[in-house]
């Protein structure tokens, strides 16, 4: 595995932004001007990796994070023992974060148990199950029936005495709440009475493992991200769309083709829409935008794609323009708009602050917005393991106030989350009819500013 890293770093370090290579501490307004000049156009699609090449890069990425990681973040919430536990066809939806390519699913009864044994002897990790993971966990049952498992699960941990077990059961996070009931219940009774008094919800473990990116997962991600970048500027060419004919739908399908095309899985349906004069009459919609007609000269284009590569995910939304005949720019009117929006972005970003919850940072970019004149909606939610990843919600689309206990959620280092959100302008070219410029990038909180991984867009996309 160790042979491995420089192959990596060759294959990805060339796709981190300048900004990213050189980015040192500043405070948050300084984050804001760093921003802004991270523009940047991704023409070209980078190397993807083949399925079996793959398997290496994601097993020394989840080495680095059991090995790195784990422990940091069991002592941080004072977890000493963490069981997960899961089976086939009902599979806890951290399991998959856990266990190495070329893992699909759970193997019958699957259990895996961490043991911190403090700093000098580190983190144990164990496997309680059917079927061994080499490399990655000690088999701790040579095997047998279900109730010799269980059996076998309850003397691993009565041997170990820990202070705390920990659990994925919570209230208010999905992916923290991956225990079925029946194999809870199940697990309590293979357990004595003391040790049934230590059982505790690991859902602040589970959400720092699956919202906190390892210095390695940061050398990839730009190169996960500049690919989604890509493909959407060869969605927004002239090379896929031919006015009058082309449909908003044909662009969202030939994104969802490209991406399976370069073995990538979305992890949701690429969506696209087009804005025109008439086409907003509603003021009030959270949204604006056609889909159920050709595209036209002089169209507003947007779209919103997602994949995950290398077990990173990505949501971009990205803004196009469709030029009239006898036109060689995009108008005025569109350049101030989309600048308005990365205004928008900046507002948002220079908000993060360290320990700040997401209630608190939305608070502070609207009042900053609304000081700007700036008549936009932000609903920005962390980026990883999952599309819509846990960790501090920072508005919602249908909720511009507080958002309860997701948005108390307090801001950490080295977290990744999608810019998202939208403003309205009047554009004088549609007589101030009102555009709506909706953007997503994704960019990382390093703990002191924040970077787009892969830069955002600050152009235009056009078809000629």
């Amino acid at each position: 595995m160790k042979l491995l890293l420089p192959l990596v770093c060759l294959l990805f370090v060339w796709a981190l932004p300048s900004d990213a290579q050189n980015a040192s501490a500043q405070t948050a307004t300084q984050a804001a001007t760093q921003a802004a000049s991270q523009g940047r156009v991704i023409n070209q699609v980078p190397a993807i990796l083949p399925h079996r090449e793959r398997v290496a890069v994601i097993g020394e990425l989840l080495t680095d994070r059991l090995d790195q990681l784990l422990p940091k973040l069991m002592r941080e919430t004072g977890i000493d023992m963490w069981v997960v536990i899961n089976r086939e066809y009902n599979e806890d939806p951290v399991y998959l974060t856990l266990v190495p390519e070329p893992v699909f699913a759970a193997r019958r009864t699957t259990v895996l148990v961490f043991f911190d044994r403090g700093p000098r002897k580190g983190v144990e990790r164990l496997t309680v199950s059917r079927y061994p993971i080499p490399d990655f966990y000690e088999a701790a049952w040579e095997g047998g029936d279900l109730d010799q498992q269980w059996q076998r699960l309850g003397e691993v941990i009565s041997k170990r005495k820990p202070k705390k077990i920990a659990v994925n059961r919570s209230p208010d996070w999905p992916v923290a709440d991956g225990l079925s009931a029946s194999l809870y219940d199940r697990f309590m009774a293979s357990l004595s009475e003391t040790q049934q008094a230590r059982v505790v919800s690991a859902e602040d473990l589970v959400i720092r493992w699956i919202e906190t990116r390892s210095e390695k997962e940061l050398q990839v991600y730009p190169q996960v991200v500049a690919i989604a970048r890509a493909v959407i500027s060869e969605a927004f060419s002239e090379r896929v769309i031919t006015p009058g004919v082309t449909m908003p739908a044909d662009v969202a399908w030939y994104i969802r083709h490209r991406f399976e095309e370069l073995g990538l899985a979305p992890w949701f349906q690429p969506y696209v829409n087009v804005q025109r004069p008439g086409s907003n009459t509603d003021p009030d919609a959270p949204f604006y935008g056609l889909n159920d007609q050709p595209i036209e000269r002089g169209d507003v284009l947007h779209t919103d794609v997602g994949i995950c590569y290398l077990r990173l995910c990505t949501d971009t939304q990205e803004m196009g323009y469709v030029l009239r005949a006898g036109e060689d720019t995009v108008p005025e009117g569109l350049v101030n708009a989309l600048a308005e929006g990365n205004r928008w972005q900046d507002i948002l970003t220079g908000s993060y602050v360290a320990g700040r919850t997401g209630n608190e940072i939305l608070a502070a970019a609207r009042q900053t917005q609304r000081e700007a004149g700036i008549d936009g909606s932000i609903y920005t939610h962390p980026l990883g393991h999952f599309g819509h990843a846990p960790g501090p919600t920072i508005g919602m689309w249908d909720n511009q106030g507080p958002t309860p206990i997701r948005g108390d959620w307090p801001l950490y280092a080295d977290t990744v989350y999608a810019i998202e959100g939208n403003i309205k302008t009047g554009l004088p070219e549609w007589g101030g009819e009102p555009v709506q410029i909706k953007l997503e990038q994704d960019a990382v909180f390093d703990g002191t500013s924040v970077r787009y991984l892969a830069g955002r867009q600050t152009q235009w996309h056009v078809v000629r």
